[in-house]
């Protein structure tokens, strides 16, 4: 995936969740009469402008698609002429302040819906949620989850879903304990308590795995059909052809073994047995560390393997057609479920339970745009309603310089019939500077730790 690649399709992701961010501001601003001056997408120089003859509106594209605004009449920014004092944001209502400020992370919200909906409409055939294989030495393994075990709810919330089940697993982030999974098992009904320390305080981990159940996997086997030019496994020896039978003694029954052991051995060398012509050929070969986009590094062999056409059994699956009304339903869930799982994430950060370097900035994102745009426009359009979720949730957090922050002091407002004073707004905008400033730097400093 070239740079350009990312680049591109970072700007197909962010673009359009901005301007619509800042479509929200300036539509409901002129439907309430406020004068518009400027309305910004990006930051930085001017790439184009125009001005609407009929409005005298200057709308501009900047070269920093990181952000925009709408600039609007405001005493406070500048002479206003007598004739257009009416016009101004400053002497609007605080009702009528609180509706523009609050439309740009709410329209987020609401493409957010939007985007779900669509997804939610084709029918998708999909696994189920029996389990398809337990981990071993793990907390499932431990409490006697059986393969074939179908999970119906986490800590009573029913999951159908793998989907829904990880979203509920994700609520646990940071927390110690345990987490009640409940499971059909032939029409009998399994609880199990599985024990959680410090859950996904690492966020590159997956929850699936700390607990040690896994949906259906198809058996794949471990069959090399082909291997990277500049690969560790090419180099030492390993060829097209070669079955993989064990790895440092322990025996390897299909691609996913070979997977998980070579993924948890980065820069570790690896004694492995190969089939070749039906004789054993002992090869040593260190796997290359790769980090992923939380900057997690694991190990890569540089080899592949052909699942050829793969079967899944009728018990692992499920279709699900939702009509219309069910599927926006579903969407309104979905969001809904996103934006508590953002805030949630935040209060355990703030907390502690979480830690700071699962923080991301532009890097990060951008990186994640790309691999999505590759999987295919569906892939592409979710990651772009769960960035839009995030986009409204973190604007509507109570921070100074976010419209959050704007909304509390009209809040006060309204209770005290009075504007918080210049000097309260003041210190507010440099406390809101310093706390998005060090987040920011944090943030790219995180991404520039995982490149």
């Amino acid at each position: 995936m070239s740079a350009l690649f990312i680049i591109v399709a970072a700007i197909l992701l962010l673009g359009p969740l901005i301007a619509i961010h800042e479509f929200g501001h300036y539509f409901v601003a002129r439907k309430l009469g406020v004068k518009v001056l400027v309305y910004s997408i990006g930051f930085g120089p001017t790439i184009l402008k125009w001005t609407s003859k009929k409005s005298g509106i200057q709308y501009q594209l900047s070269a920093l698609p990181l952000g925009g605004y709408v600039k609007m009449l405001d005493e406070r920014e500048g002479n206003v002429a007598e004739e257009d004092l009416p016009f101004a944001f400053n002497r609007q209502h605080p009702w009528k302040r609180i509706a523009i400020v609050a439309a740009g992370p709410l329209i987020n919200l609401a493409l957010a819906v939007v985007l779900f909906w669509v997804l939610f409409l084709p029918a998708q055939e999909q696994l189920n949620t029996r389990v398809g294989k337990v981990l071993p030495n793990t907390p499932a393994a431990t409490m006697q989850m059986h393969t074939g075990d179908k999970i119906t709810a986490i800590d009573g919330t029913p999951v159908s879903t793998w989907e829904k089940l990880n979203y509920a697993l994700v609520d646990r982030v940071g927390e110690t304990g345990s987490i009640l999974v409940t499971a059909d098992r032939a029409g009998e009904v399994k609880n199990f308590q599985l024990p959680i320390q410090g859950f996904l305080k690492d966020q590159s981990e997956s929850p699936l795995d700390i607990l040690g159940f896994v949906p259906y996997r198809p058996v794949i086997p471990a069959t090399v059909t082909k291997l990277s030019e500049d690969g560790a496994a090419i180099r030492q020896g390993m060829k097209a052809g070669d079955r993989i039978v064990a790895i440092d003694g322990q025996k390897m029954n299909d691609w996913f073994d070979v997977v998980q052991v070579v993924k948890a051995s980065p820069e570790k060398l690896l004694k492995i047995d190969v089939l070749r012509d039906q004789k054993i050929v002992h090869l040593e070969v260190m796997p290359q560390g790769q980090r992923d986009n939380m900057g997690k590094v694991t190990g890569v062999l540089g080899v592949q393997s052909d699942p050829g056409k793969v079967v899944i059994p009728a018990e692992y699956k499920q279709t699900i057609q939702y009509t219309p009304v069910e599927a926006f339903t579903m969407a309104l869930d979905k969001t809904g479920q996103l934006s508590s799982m953002i805030l949630n994430s935040i209060v355990k950060m703030v907390r502690g339970m979480i830690g700071l370097d699962n923080l991301s900035g532009p890097i990060t994102i951008a990186k994640v745009a790309g691999q999505s745009a590759e999987m295919g426009w569906q892939t592409f359009i979710s990651f772009m309603a769960l960035m839009s979720v995030s986009l409204g949730i973190l604007n509507l957090l109570p921070i100074p310089m976010l419209d959050g922050g704007h909304l509390v002091y009209y809040f006060i407002e309204l209770i005290r019939g009075k504007p918080v004073s210049e000097q309260i707004q003041l210190v507010g905008l440099k406390i809101g500077m310093v706390l998005l400033g060090s987040m920011m730097l944090l943030a790219l400093f995180n991404d520039f730790m995982r490149l």
